[in-house]
């Protein structure tokens, strides 16, 4: 039985500075105001990443804005979240992620069901002619859809 997928947030720049390499799904280790925020569309990937610390992966400098009616209750903006994955991934992953160059960022969120998960992918950081090269390819797209437009 397919299970419907509802985006919630989807880091643009991703695909645009790094080369991505392999996909993960994984859980995320969150608290109840975090995930109404996140319900309401408060939350931004900005400048977020993920680390590994004591054998765990955590989701480094992800903002969840507080929730508006959470009262003493709320949490901390930018607090550290705990990925739920299986041991032998988290092994494999922190084992790549040592390797000079390679990282993991944070490419989506969206709620599988009733679970929100998070789309990781292991990558390594563009040059800045890298950049260059897919801004130019992608002109060039935009310049051939366009042509052939005009013509039909």
């Amino acid at each position: 039985m397919e299970e419907s997928r509802k985006l919630v947030l989807k880091n643009k720049k991703a695909g645009f500075n790094y080369h991505l390499y392999e996909r993960f799904e994984a859980g995320i280790e969150l608290k109840g105001t975090e995930i109404k925020s996140i319900r309401n569309g408060k939350t931004s990937f900005k400048d977020s990443y993920v680390d590994e610390k004591n054998g765990e992966l955590f989701v480094i400098n992800w903002h969840i804005n507080p929730y508006e009616k959470g009262g003493y209750v709320n949490h901390e903006p930018e607090r550290p979240k705990r990925l739920l994955l299986h041991k032998k991934e988290i092994i494999r992953l922190i084992s790549k992620i040592s390797q000079k160059g390679l990282t993991l960022v944070p490419i989506s969120i969206y709620f599988k069901g009733k679970n929100l998960k998070m789309e990781i992918a292991l990558a390594s950081g563009k040059k800045l002619y890298d950049k260059r090269d897919t801004l130019a390819k992608k002109d060039a797209i935009r310049e051939m859809e366009r042509s052939t437009k005009n013509m039909g």
